[in-house]
């Protein structure tokens, strides 16, 4: 992934001015950028967005689950991905203590599990299912994983459980954490070279899936409470017998006082709704053609005006 160049947008975008009715405080809304494109690539997005419409802007590195601490505490002002599978956990206790709220849904549908290109599936045909990939645990074995099955999860901070979902179904797995997103792309264009099966943490949308076709893998369906109640699941004695959800929701959330400092901003941040494709787009724009987030940014903005701009019409009243 190329690096982010975290300063406040100097150059806003040859685009005109869209003047909304109040005025915003000109202290600069704080937008924390995680280690992820659609995030970093969004997050550059809806600050031009801002700035198109006269707001300061800071972008700031955040881990991206102590993210809900910060903004519940208004150290940060918003929150532009949600997904249910990594983070809704964290959100939900942020909730729970007060101080930040839900900004309202993307149209995006998210997914977040292990995940395979066909070729693994060549090699293992009886997958998606949990048990067959067990059963051909060998397979995907690696000098570091002692025989055992390799699973490639993403980086530590996302925190999706897999190594419990391994020991509560007695998997002959080792989870192994990749140190970016970046990381697993390399994985699997390096297993592609050779068809070597690989098994991998992928989500979707991004852009990963228009380049390598592959699925997820079908565990036992997930149950509200099946990452926490032992009783749920097919394990009755360990919790996270379960897969994610496969049709996540993808959240907005904002600092409790973002409504009345920045009124017209948060108007915007209410009606942002990015579709699948969108997301993806925006991922594609950073990690296969290379530009830097705040280009990806303004590429996308100056492409897609039809998308964006009655955001800031609405919140303006016009």
């Amino acid at each position: 992934m190329n690096p982010v160049k975290l300063t406040t947008m100097s150059t806003v975008l040859a685009l005109t001015p869209l003047l909304v009715s109040a005025a915003d405080s000109s202290d600069p809304i704080v937008i924390p950028i995680h280690n992820w494109s659609s995030q970093i690539v969004m997050s550059n997005v809806v600050g031009q967005i801002f700035e198109s419409m006269g707001n300061n802007v800071e972008f700031v590195t955040t881990d991206s689950q102590a993210v809900y601490e910060s903004l519940r505490l208004g150290d940060v002002t918003l929150e532009l991905e949600v997904w249910e599978g990594a983070f809704g956990k964290s959100f939900t206790a942020a909730l729970e203590k007060g101080g930040l709220h839900d900004a309202g849904d993307h149209d995006a549908v998210t997914r977040e599990d292990w995940w395979y290109p066909m070729w693994s599936k060549d090699a293992c045909p009886g997958l998606p299912d949990w048990k067959a990939l067990n059963d051909c645990a060998e397979l995907f074995a690696t000098a570091e994983t002692g025989g055992k099955g390799r699973y490639l999860d993403g980086p530590v901070d996302w925190l999706k459980h897999a190594q419990e979902k391994v020991e509560a179904l007695e998997m002959d797995f080792v989870v192994i954490n990749a140190g970016s997103a970046a990381a697993l792309w390399a994985e699997i264009g390096a297993a592609e070279k050779d068809n070597r099966p690989v098994v991998v943490f992928n989500w979707t949308p991004n852009f990963a899936e228009a380049v390598w076709p592959g699925e997820f893998v079908e565990f036992p369906a997930w149950e509200d409470g099946c990452d926490k109640d032992p009783s749920l699941g097919p394990n009755p004695d360990k919790p996270h017998d379960c897969g994610n959800p496969a049709n996540g929701y993808l959240k907005k959330a904002a600092w409790d006082g973002m409504p009345e400092k920045w009124p017209n901003a948060y108007k915007v941040l209410q009606a942002i709704s990015f579709t699948n494709p969108q997301i993806a787009e925006m991922a594609k724009l950073v990690d296969i053609d290379e530009l830097e987030p705040e280009d990806a940014a303004a590429e996308w903005l100056d492409a897609n005006e039809d998308i964006w701009q009655p955001w800031v019409a609405a919140a303006s009243g016009s």
